[in-house]
């Protein structure tokens, strides 16, 4: 068991699948009450009913200000109190290439990846003061947050976006007990991405140190960690946790330089060659 868990309170958003639930899973075997939040209601109520501790689901949309106030509200009717907040909700949009991307699809993933982190650590603040209790926070972040890639612009766009609000949540934060900071997963094969049309996820993460894709318990792990005691000395820290993608460097043999079929890349990515 992890020091500092056992009898919070933790909310944990985006909680109807993939990491969420098992952050959720995770949390709950620490012996925390968990608050699973979801737009998704019929899957927050089952993730809530299938974990083994005291939980409730709500359902909220992270984007809009009166959901937000509405779920931290009920877990504190629910439980008296919120410590922990796992602000995992997220989409990735769409895989088009960067002249084919609509502002509408745009403005949708940063309303929920940037909005609602924004909302949700906003909230997490109101409610440590008027509580007038410290706190800890974990984002979910991203590879995509550290590093740069022709698809998935908006996304990319949203997790860089993340670690702004980290450090600026962080700065904020410290001096008054409140720990805030973020896992970066790798390739993790979720619905998420599948649904987003990239169902080659296994195949990519061969490329990793590690040769394989994570999976959600092990991203839970390390989300359970920063928000316990175990990291009573950690603020404002982006945390990898991805086969150890993040370090490969691509113009050496053993990253893969040379060994890549550019054609292929790059017709996938930008279309066939003009004839």
């Amino acid at each position: 068991m992890m020091s500092g868990l056992a009898g919070k309170v933790a909310v944990v958003t985006g909680g109807a699948g993939g990491l969420g639930a098992a952050s959720a899973l995770r949390l709950s075997r620490e012996g925390c009450r968990v608050v699973v939040v979801d737009v998704d209601a019929d899957g927050a109520r089952k993730v809530a009913e299938s974990l083994p501790g005291e939980s409730i689901a709500v359902k909220a949309d992270v984007t809009n200000e009166e959901d937000v106030g509405r779920y931290l509200g009920e877990a504190t009717e629910a439980f008296g109190r919120v410590d922990l907040h796992h602000l995992n909700a997220g989409i990735p949009g769409s895989v088009g290439a960067f002249p084919d991307l609509e502002a509408a699809e745009f403005d949708r993933v940063m309303a929920v990846n940037v909005r609602g982190i924004f909302l949700g650590l906003r909230g997490a603040f109101r409610l440590f003061r008027a509580q007038g209790s410290a706190g800890s926070v974990v984002l979910t972040a991203s590879i995509a947050s550290l590093r740069g890639s022709a698809d998935l612009i908006a996304y990319q766009t949203s997790k860089h976006a993340t670690l702004g609000l980290l450090r600026g949540a962080a700065m904020y934060g410290g001096p008054l007990g409140i720990r805030v900071n973020a896992v970066a997963p790798g390739i993790v094969p979720t619905t998420l991405f599948s649904a987003a049309g990239r169902d080659d996820m296994v195949r990519r993460a061969a490329s990793a140190p590690l040769r394989r894709a994570g999976t959600p318990e092990e991203i839970a792990s390390v989300v359970a960690f920063l928000l316990s005691d175990e990291a009573s000395y950690m603020a404002g820290e982006v945390v990898s946790v991805d086969g150890g993608s993040s370090i490969v460097s691509t113009v050496r043999d053993s990253g893969g330089a040379g060994a890549w079929d550019f054609a292929g890349l790059d017709e996938r990515t930008y279309g066939p060659p003009d004839a």
